[in-house]
């Protein structure tokens, strides 16, 4: 639950549209680059001053404004201020508990995303989430936290690979949501790494910590699922808008981009699917084994009763019983022990008890 409901009593009585960081700092520094492209030249800059960014945004080429770390809530409110953001829709890039969503307005339309990576040592999903702001003629991007997701298509535009550089912000807003989806496409194929190893481990090994693993596992499926479905319905809203931002060539690849959502949330499902299968497999294992147990004990025990009424008739202390007193008695009543074990264990067996 910690990583769904984060502490917001910081916004305790503050109006609306108050720029509140809510979240957890995951970097000491802000950090901002910018670049700017068009079909002949990309020019690319880390800058120390948000207020250096700005003049990029005046200039006839594509400007993609990228800031990674949310703390500095000043930087925030000048970029709102120059852009022209309304104040909720910065509030809500500040609180990294939203729910990916879409909203569309005449000037820009703003995209919440989660950006998910598995930790495969902890079987964990971490998450970042990523704001983005889709204008006219530039995209903001807003990183909970540094990472390196976006290099490849960084380099992409700067040695102009694809059709990136050929096209509008909207194929780059388009690019960006790309990326996160084939991270998820990762994080699916090292779960299902993961529920191979549990399968084997239920069939043959039946580690004492497998339930555990199972569970744990099967809530960060439950968590991508959460990230993955609202997603998928801000594509499906995102390409059926009349917006004037998005061009009609970039409807085919947000279609596509809608096809592979739905494409990870059957695989989601069946994971989960497979995961709730193997607790049931789990516990019913483990009550057949608590069955084995359970029945030679009783085989055992039932054996026992008939040797131990002969042992309690020999134990009492009559002075007047006449096997007492032969020589041959201890070892005809072991004889008779034995044979009556032998003989229970021989109907046993045609029972088809043992």
């Amino acid at each position: 639950m910690s990583r769904l409901i984060k502490k917001r009593s910081q916004k305790k009585g503050l109006s609306p549209g108050s720029l509140v960081f809510v979240g957890t700092k995951k970097t000491p520094r802000v950090q901002i680059s910018v670049i700017s492209y068009n079909q002949e030249k990309v020019e690319e800059k880390n800058l120390k001053d948000i207020t250096e960014a700005f003049p990029f945004k005046k200039s006839p080429e594509i400007t993609w404004l990228n800031v990674e770390g949310l703390h500095e809530t000043e930087i925030i409110n000048k970029i709102g201020e120059y852009c022209k953001i309304h104040p909720l829709i910065l509030e809500d890039a500040l609180n990294t508990d939203q729910r990916p969503k879409i909203e569309i307005f005449d000037d820009y339309i703003f995209i919440v995303l989660k950006m998910l990576n598995f930790e495969e040592n902890k079987s964990k999903i971490i998450s970042n989430q990523v704001s983005l702001i889709l204008g006219k003629d530039f995209v903001i991007s807003l990183d909970e936290g540094p990472s390196n997701v976006f290099d490849p298509l960084i380099e992409r535009i700067k040695k102009r690979v694809g059709r990136i550089r050929d096209r509008g912000p909207d194929y780059l807003t388009y690019a960006i949501m790309d990326i996160i989806t084939d991270y998820y496409f990762m994080i699916l194929e090292e779960i299902g790494e993961k529920i191979e190893i549990f399968e084997k481990s239920l069939l043959f090994e039946q580690k004492s910590n497998i339930l555990n693993e199972i569970y744990g596992l099967k809530r960060e499926v439950l968590f991508l699922r959460k990230a993955i479905w609202p997603f998928r319905d801000s594509i499906n809203k995102l390409k059926k808008s009349e917006s004037s931002l998005i061009k009609k060539k970039t409807l085919p690849y947000l279609e596509d981009l809608y096809d592979h959502t739905i494409q990870i949330i059957d695989i989601v499902e069946t994971a989960r699917d497979l995961l709730s299968g193997m607790l049931d497999l789990y516990l019913s294992n483990t009550s057949n084994r608590m069955n084995e147990v359970m029945k030679v004990l009783t085989i055992i025990a039932t054996i026992f009763i008939p040797l131990t009424f002969i042992a309690g008739i020999y134990g009492m202390n009559f002075s007047f019983m006449p096997e007492l007193s032969w020589s041959f008695g201890y070892f005809a009543v072991l004889g008779l022990m034995f044979l009556v074990a032998g003989a229970m264990i021989v109907y046993f067996k045609k029972k088809r008890w043992l």
